[in-house]
């Protein structure tokens, strides 16, 4: 078996449906013309294998015959789980997990912020005109409350430190001096309130800081701990279960003897972390039409996804699977390349199934075509906005299909990666996005549709907690 469940014989994922109808028309290529007076050529009957393939063949052209859009495959995914996500309870989550989350309930200021008036820089806290007699002891961030100031008295401070009470203003230690009687003058002019921070200068206790749904970033973990809070109100992350399909992949070394590397599983789970996952398990499965099934019944997670066996060969079992137990096909095949025999499903309320190609780009397309839309609405989180960048080659173009192409991006323009088939995962390592290249192909300077990756805008770290 060819990487990932493209099988043997002709891949569904580069056949189109007017080759499948011509393969599996009589088994003669094209028909003979309506009224044809020639006799007809009597053929000796299809051996089991032949009669199996065009079976494959008959079922790849019905497939492309129901494959969705591209784009309407991707508004279907994100609504497929509205339902679901409106009954999502919210979660409480420490503020050291909440990262990537999305706020549940608004973030409202527990205590003024500052919550006492505060000195904004190192310097003297002085009271009155100067010159000023400067006390012995300074007060220094996290002090009690120091003393009152009496006019014509300074004291040292440091920056956060308590503002005396009294105080007219902050002298900057840069803007100070002392003479040989140690008094402190200024070296500039001063105004009243100078470098003092008041009490419930950002907000006072009460305020609405962050309304529901806003991302919770590193600065909105920082607000959060300033305003009081340790712990907020999140919508929780959906929970994915990979199953990697396949009696020919290896887990460790090198490919030998037809078997080759599984290189999906140590791929999707961080890329689904990415997107927003918690990612609860992932599985080998070897191409089982029970183990399957055992495996798809018995998951609790929100999404399932699989890997391989979405085609019509005589070990993909997806298509069986999700028939036996009644699921929904909501997309059955995408116009879109790589990756067209993937398929989204709903296996019952509350979980969907995402079918990924087995081909490693294609299955990236499959996972940004349908898993991506599918977790964000889970996950409470908006769409990120769409822009278009000019490509600095023309790229070929499918005659029906989109095509996603891995892209590096400079300032002003994305220029196209090669080793970009389906089996190829060489271009989307070095990419920064996929190009949506519409049917028909794009030429050189024109403006095209681009997907960022999770990793190309925010940290690594960012993106896999």
């Amino acid at each position: 078996m060819t990487p990932h469940g493209a099988r043997q014989g002709l891949d569904a994922e580069d056949l189109d449906v007017e080759e499948a109808l011509a393969l599996v028309n009589d088994g003669n290529g094209p028909s003979r013309p309506t009224g044809d007076p020639r006799p007809a050529r009597r053929e000796p009957d299809a051996s089991p294998s032949d009669r199996a393939t065009d079976a494959g063949h008959r079922a790849a052209a019905e497939q492309r015959h129901r494959a969705t859009a591209w784009p309407e495959a991707r508004t279907i995914a994100a609504r497929a789980a509205r339902s679901d996500a409106a009954r999502r309870a919210p979660v409480s989550v420490g503020l050291g997990d909440a990262l990537g989350l999305v706020l549940a309930a608004p973030l409202t200021a527990l205590t003024d912020l500052p919550s006492f008036d505060t000195s904004a820089m190192d310097g003297w806290a002085v009271a009155g005109p100067g010159p000023w007699h400067v006390r012995e002891e300074g007060v220094l961030a996290g002090s009690p409350a120091p003393a009152p100031l009496a006019d014509g008295e300074a004291v040292r401070i440091a920056t956060g430190a308590r503002i005396p009470q009294d105080t007219t203003a902050v002298l900057r230690s840069e803007h100070g001096r002392t003479d040989g009687n140690g008094r402190l003058h200024p070296t500039r002019e001063m105004q009243h309130g100078q470098d003092i921070r008041p009490r419930g200068q950002e907000c006072r206790s009460g305020d609405q800081l962050l309304l529901a749904g806003a991302v919770v970033t590193p600065a909105v973990l920082g607000l959060a701990a300033a305003a009081g809070y340790d712990t907020v109100s999140a919508v929780p992350r959906p929970r994915v279960e990979v199953l990697v399909l396949g009696d020919e992949l290896l887990t460790e070394g090198r490919p030998h003897d037809g078997l080759i590397r599984d290189a999906l599983g140590p791929m999707l789970p961080p890329w689904l972390r990415a997107l927003g996952a918690e990612v609860t398990a992932v599985r080998r499965l070897r191409d089982d039409a029970k183990a399957l099934h055992k495996a798809i019944t018995s998951s609790g997670a929100d999404l399932i996804v699989t890997t391989g066996g979405t085609a019509s060969g005589p070990v993909d079992h997806v298509h069986p699977t999700l028939r036996r137990i009644d699921a929904e096909l909501l997309v059955d095949g995408v116009k879109v390349r790589p990756g067209h025999p993937m398929l989204l499903a709903r296996v019952k309320d509350g979980q969907h199934l995402v079918g990924l190609p087995g081909n490693p780009l294609a299955a990236v397309s499959g996972l940004l075509t349908l898993a991506e839309p599918l977790l964000r609405t889970l996950a409470a989180r908006g769409a990120p906005e769409s822009y278009t960048l000019p490509l600095r080659e023309a790229v070929h173009g499918h005659p029906y299909d989109t095509r996603l192409i891995p892209v590096g991006l400079r300032s002003d323009h994305a220029v196209p990666l090669h080793y970009n088939g389906p089996a190829m995962l060489r271009g989307i390592a070095a990419a920064d996005a996929l190009a949506v290249v519409p049917p028909g192909g794009t030429r050189a300077g024109q403006e095209a549709e681009v997907l960022d990756l999770p990793w190309a805008t925010a940290g690594i770290g960012a993106c896999f907690t």
